[in-house]
């Protein structure tokens, strides 16, 4: 990955620099101040462990400045970083796709900059990008996916991603296989799919679990469409998903439904795994969610140059490195490191 800077009056390497960033988020900054903060109180060791080199007569290791940190963080591949610092998803089952707006980016002048994610179904983002201004995530599908092996891994993508394009680039490039939420906004393929003899299936999935204050019951009925005409690329199933969730406090119940479709055939896919890769799409929220709560994402000013990408793709890196850790909680996984914030991200990145 090209460093940003000049080459002239460089003191500090590129590598040294991302490397405290990253331990610096995975001790809990939120911002390019705390970043800083941090890496001006790290002891010597440190500093030798992120890379710092020794200077002057007495050999003391200085680490990069708060305005280094800033200007490297606003500048650097926002695409390259995203790459380097995400999970490889080669092998797994499931990819999901999807994007989330950095609310706090916004300024008088540009939009918030929104960002199309990929996630794995056990929570590990894999990669990133800004999805440009007056355009949407469509565009950035392709481009979001293309650096990876996919081949024999299910994408999973909302009703803005069932495009005709999508579903032959999955299959006929990338030989990966689709599972794409169908809704209003594809009217014909969304009648369609809802006029179809449901009540007449057989092969279904009940599940039942309790937790977070509700219990939900999620049905899942699949369909295999050859010779019903439905036109959509390489579309062999069609699934139904009720959920019934009911609050444990005040008793108010909720019923959704969602149409999905894919290219699997009923013996590659059973309702059962339909139904478990549904809820790794909606499981891309949890990641999300753990971003603007846990890291107050969306109230972060960050706002010039690569910065609002840069800064979420640390944070995405400080997740996966937590849950590759044995965390299952982000924020206390992030409490227990702050406990020796000089040594444990640096023990958890493998840094001698």
């Amino acid at each position: 990955m090209p460093d940003p800077r000049d080459r002239r009056g460089r003191r500090h390497t590129l590598t040294s620099v991302l490397l405290t960033a990253a331990c610096a988020v995975l001790a809990g900054a939120r911002s390019y101040l705390a970043i800083g903060q941090w890496a001006r109180h790290a002891p010597q060791d440190t500093l030798a462990r992120l890379g710092f080199h020794m200077r002057g007569p007495l050999g003391v290791r200085r680490p990069a400045s708060p305005s280094t940190l800033r200007r490297v963080l606003t500048l650097v591949c926002p695409g390259g970083l995203a790459d380097l610092l995400g999970h490889d998803p080669t092998g797994t089952e499931s990819v999901a796709v999807d994007g989330k707006t950095a609310r706090g980016s916004r300024t008088d002048a540009a939009l918030a900059a929104h960002l199309l994610s990929a996630v794995t179904a056990a929570g590990r983002a894999v990669s990133q990008l800004r999805v440009p201004d007056k355009t949407n995530e469509i565009t950035g599908f392709a481009a979001l996916l293309t650096p990876f092996d996919l081949a024999g891994t299910v994408v999973t993508a909302d009703a803005l991603h069932t495009q005709r394009e999508h579903a032959k680039w999955l299959v006929e490039v990338k030989k990966a296989h689709y599972l794409l939420v169908v809704k209003g906004n594809q009217p014909t393929l969304h009648t369609a799919l809802k006029s179809l003899p449901w009540k007449e299936v057989t092969a279904r999935r009940y599940d039942r679990e309790a937790g977070h204050g509700r219990r939900e019951t999620r049905s899942v009925r699949t369909l295999t469409l050859t010779g019903l005409g439905l036109d959509f690329p390489h579309v062999v199933q069609a699934a139904k998903i009720l959920r019934h969730r009911t609050d444990v406090k005040t008793g108010k119940v909720t019923r959704q439904t969602v149409h999905v479709i894919t290219d699997m055939t009923a013996r590659e896919a059973s309702p059962q795994l339909i139904g478990r890769l549904a809820r790794s799409q909606w499981g891309i929220e949890a990641v999300h969610h753990v971003r603007d709560v846990t890291f107050a994402e969306d109230a972060s000013k960050v706002r010039t140059g690569h910065g609002p990408e840069n800064m979420a793709t640390l944070r995405n890196f400080a997740i996966n490195t937590l849950r590759d850790a044995g965390h299952h909680s982000i924020a206390a996984g992030l409490r227990e490191v702050s406990y020796t914030p000089f040594t444990r991200p640096l023990d958890l990145l493998g840094l001698a």
